[in-house]
């Protein structure tokens, strides 16, 4: 317990003191805390520090652990920040507060009509291609337009744009690029950063990090 509520100080304490030469309140941060590959009672230290807002890759593993976490502790916000199969888009709508890899429009289509099925309107993030990377999810961003402008058409709440930048380079440039193409489209939400970049992200503007390994400690 000790240790978790010390890891979220050391973040909290960190968003702040960086917000703070980027005239920012740390209020205007959401703090995700990646709980891929935890168990319950391997998350439970964070709640009792505190955190409420959570990120799951994958629906299958969240389905496991969430529902009695969040029947105990109903205001925990869930968020699902892997990649998403269109087949689990009922699933998703269904458990999750706000999903951050809406990429193509095969999983817009999927989501938009699960959304109708459940009479719930899901805000997701674009997970937008930022470093032109093959082998990455996200929408390229020559599409980008023309993808919102569907998201829109079909009443997809879209709560920002979120990206990965390309490992072991320097992130600052692509979360401005994020930052530039957000600001262009009109949107607000920026999930950008991880444990390694996040204080970068909250400088450039991340409204969402997702943050795992500098809350949970490395796995052994």
């Amino acid at each position: 317990m000790e240790n978790a509520a010390s890891r979220l100080a050391d973040v909290r304490a960190n968003i702040a003191k960086v917000c703070k030469p980027a005239r920012r309140a740390p209020d205007d941060v959401t703090l995700i805390a990646v709980s891929k590959t935890h168990d319950a009672p391997g998350i439970q230290p964070l709640i009792d520090a505190g955190q409420r807002v959570f990120g799951e890759n994958r629906v299958q593993e969240a389905q496991a652990k969430w529902p009695a976490l969040r029947a105990a502790y109903p205001d925990i916000e869930l968020h699902l920040i892997g990649q998403l199969q269109s087949n689990k888009a009922e699933e998703a709508v269904a458990l999750f507060d706000v999903i951050h890899s809406l990429d193509r429009p095969s999983l817009l289509t999927a989501l938009a009509k699960a959304m109708d099925k459940a009479g719930k309107r899901v805000p997701c993030f674009v997970q937008v291609n930022i470093g032109d990377e093959a082998q990455k999810g996200g929408c390229p961003i020559a599409d980008l337009p023309a993808f919102l402008a569907s998201a829109r058409a079909a009443d997809v709440p879209l709560a920002g744009l979120m990206c990965i930048p390309p490992a072991d380079t320097e992130a600052a440039p692509f979360f401005a690029m994020l930052a530039k193409l957000a600001a262009d489209h009109g949107l607000t939400g920026l999930s950008m950063g991880m444990s390694g970049d996040y204080e970068t992200a909250v400088m450039l503007g991340a409204t969402h990090i997702r943050v795992g390994t500098a809350l949970f400690g490395s796995r052994g």
